[in-house]
């Protein structure tokens, strides 16, 4: 079986700062870094970092190169990674003490994926087969529509949240994974709760997971609800926190996992990323995960 991610190529630009800026302010750092990032990005490395083999389909930008290698040494196949000119995406992130981060973004060749683009990946893919997406490519809808006529298992992570996001048919998706935020917002709800039962009545045939940051997170398919609590921890910078519970949740699975123990192995990889700073950097390895659940 084979998993494909179309998903998004970012610099981050990493400033630690005292409190988030606010409008009119002007701050200085406690320090600056500069990492590989992107959802997209994140989520390969998490999936391959799991034991999975997963494609890495998108666009590469003009100065993206060491992104490039970057998924080559971690074992992610770029055969299907197109290349353009135009500036490679960046991401701007405020980081405070307390591990919480505000981020602003900048598309760039992200935004540079057309119609064409998609489907000459897509064919070489079969019913079956995995597909993650996120929101921070072009044409979303395009690419959700063609996946779910291809008869690939669509998991989408729908973040972040647009008009064109929120005006999805969700109709043959496999998975769609969210946080509290975009769960009411999807469904058009005053509470995630509200949202996950909507959502659960509107769609019975799609798989929902739920994550509720220090709550862990609750899925439900095919009629069966699981839970799963989060490992607490000392966080240091929760950036790409979400990204690594959602590539360890695909690539758990596409190794034939159940999900429960998919859910598990995913939240102790979120736990261990969000006590090291960066991005993908922070993003631990199956073995170190493994063990970390065995010790429970």
């Amino acid at each position: 079986m084979n998993v494909v991610n179309f998903g998004s190529l970012n610099l981050d630009h990493v400033y630690a700062v005292d409190h988030f800026c606010r409008a009119g302010e002007t701050i200085h750092t406690a320090g600056y870094t500069q990492n590989a990032g992107g959802k997209g990005l994140n989520q390969s490395i998490a999936a391959a970092r799991s034991g999975q083999a997963i494609f890495h389909a998108g666009m590469l930008g003009a100065g993206g190169e060491p992104l490039a290698r970057l998924l080559e040494r971690c074992g992610v196949d770029l055969r299907y990674l197109g290349h353009t000119e135009t500036p490679q995406g960046h991401a701007i992130i405020q980081v405070q003490p307390d591990g919480q981060n505000c981020i602003f973004l900048y598309g760039g060749s992200n935004q540079a994926v057309t119609p064409e683009d998609i489907d000459a990946v897509l064919s070489h893919f079969a019913p079956g087969d995995y597909l993650l997406m996120q929101n921070e490519l072009s044409n979303f809808s395009y690419l959700l529509h063609a996946a779910v006529q291809r008869g690939l298992r669509v998991v989408l992570n729908a973040s972040p949240i647009s008009e064109e996001v929120l005006a999805a048919d969700l109709t043959g998706v496999d998975w769609l994974v969210v946080n509290e935020i975009e769960c009411a917002a999807i469904a058009g709800c005053s509470t995630p709760e509200e949202g996950y039962a909507a959502l659960r009545a509107r769609y019975p045939g799609l798989g929902i997971l739920l994550t509720l940051g220090s709550e862990g997170s609750v899925s439900w398919k095919d009629g069966v609800e699981i839970r799963q609590c989060a490992y607490p921890v000392h966080a240091v910078d929760t950036t790409g926190a979400g990204d690594t519970f959602m590539g360890y949740f695909v690539g758990c699975l596409a190794q034939g996992m159940e999900r429960k123990d998919a859910m598990q192995y995913a939240a102790m990889a979120a736990s261990i990323a969000v006590t090291r700073p960066g991005a993908a950097p922070s993003i631990p390895m199956m073995a170190e995960v493994r063990a970390a659940v065995d010790a429970l």
